[in-house]
């Protein structure tokens, strides 16, 4: 039994952080999809050109440019502005699914979003590794985002 077990957990991700925003949730959530979308950039300033496509079944996807680019997932769940689920390989070429999941809620005049990203799959251990300085990336230009708003 403790190998199987040894076996799913090598095959699985979980990663949760909690992000506290001095700013409205509305402002807050407006910031998640800009940066997530048309605004992202790698943590050097380099661009991503991402789009994120807001709704149920929307695309999030990178554009290289000329019909080229990576699928990164689909918009499973949006509750305008306190959810935002997504499902998909993100930045993966290999066979894996994720599932991103933002709960935004307004706490003593701030906005905390709590953030889950579960993945099962085949993950290396170099992606394992950098995935959580990749979010932490992410969700810092959030906050600053909303909060200058």
């Amino acid at each position: 039994m403790v190998a199987v077990d040894s076996a799913i957990e090598n095959l699985t991700l979980n990663i949760n952080q909690e992000i506290r925003v001095r700013a409205s949730l509305e402002k807050t959530f407006a910031a998640l999809l800009e940066q997530m979308g048309p605004l992202n950039a790698g943590p050097d300033g380099t661009p991503m050109r991402m789009t994120l496509e807001a709704w149920p079944g929307g695309r999030w996807f990178r554009d290289l440019g000329g019909d080229n680019g990576h699928f990164w997932g689909v918009v499973q769940a949006i509750k305008k502005p306190t959810l935002l689920e997504i499902c998909g390989p993100l930045f993966m070429s290999y066979p894996v699914t994720s599932n991103l999941q933002y709960r935004l809620t307004e706490v003593g005049g701030e906005t905390v979003i709590t953030f889950r990203h579960t993945a099962f799959g085949l993950i290396p251990d170099d992606h394992r590794a950098g995935l959580s300085e990749g979010w932490n990336h992410l969700h810092e230009a959030v906050r600053k985002r909303a909060e200058a708003a």
